[in-house]
C-alpha cells in the first residue's frame, strides 16, 4: 500500500476540504505543510521535496488547484519513484485570478511563470471543471495534454472546494486506486498461468 501525499494549493487550512477529510480516510497518509502567506515559489517546491523525502517506500500525489502547479515545478528539477500522481482542479495562471487570490504580478515576482509543460516523468490524471473560476476547461486539457496526463472532465464543480460544496469528495478514491499499478501475482499463481 503506497503512502498518499496530499499537495494543497495557497489557501490556508479548510478543515471541510476534500483533502482533510481524505487525510483521516486513507491508511498511509501525510500532508506537505501549508505555508501561510508565503508566496515563494520555491519554498513551497522545497516543501514538497522535504515531504516526498520524509517518506519510505511506495508514494503517489494528491495535489489540488496550485498544489497541482507545485507537482509540475518539483518534478521539472527532482527525481524519485512517484507511482503516479491526482492532479485536481490546476489553476490557468496564465489568466487573472479572482479576487482574493495572488495577481498574475505577485506570482511573477514570486517565479511560478513559467508553468512547466514538460511531460511529468510518473502517470498522471488530471480533473478538470468544466465551471472552475480559476481555470477555463480548455487551458487545463492543455496542460494535461502537455503533462503526458489523462484527462477527466468532472462536469461542473467550481473549484472542487469548500465554496463550491465539496466537502466530501469519494472520486478521489476512485482516482487513487486507477493510478495505483496492479499488485504482482503470488509466484503460486503465476506458475499456474504458464
Amino acid at each position: 500500500m503506497p503512502t498518499v501525499l496530499l499537495v494543497p494549493g495557497l489557501r490556508g487550512d479548510m478543515p471541510d476540504h476534500w483533502q482533510t477529510l481524505l487525510q483521516a480516510e486513507l491508511p498511509k497518509v501525510a500532508c506537505v505543510p501549508r505555508l501561510g502567506h508565503e508566496l515563494a515559489r520555491e519554498a513551497w517546491v522545497e516543501a514538497l521535496d522535504a515531504s516526498i523525502r520524509a517518506i519510505e517506500g511506495p508514494l503517489m500525489l494528491v495535489a489540488h488547484s496550485a498544489g497541482a502547479i507545485m507537482v509540475a515545478h518539483w518534478a521539472k528539477v527532482h527525481r524519485r519513484k512517484i507511482l503516479g500522481a491526482l492532479l485536481a482542479t490546476p489553476p490557468d495562471l496564465d489568466s487573472p485570478l479572482p479576487d482574493g487570490y495572488p495577481s498574475m504580478q505577485a506570482l511573477e515576482e514570486n517565479g511560478w511563470f513559467p508553468v512547466p509543460t514538460a511531460p511529468l516523468p510518473f502517470p498522471s490524471l488530471v480533473a478538470a471543471s468544466s465551471n472552475d473560476p480559476l481555470a477555463r476547461i480548455g487551458r487545463v486539457l492543455s496542460l494535461a495534454v502537455c503533462w503526458g496526463s489523462r484527462f477527466v472532465d468532472l462536469g461542473e464543480v467550481g473549484h472542487l472546494n469548500p465554496a463550491s460544496g465539496y466537502g466530501p469528495w469519494p472520486r478521489a478514491h476512485d482516482f487513487i486506486r486507477e493510478l495505483q499499478p496492479p499488485l504482482p501475482l503470488p509466484v503460486s499463481r503465476q506458475r499456474e498461468g504458464r
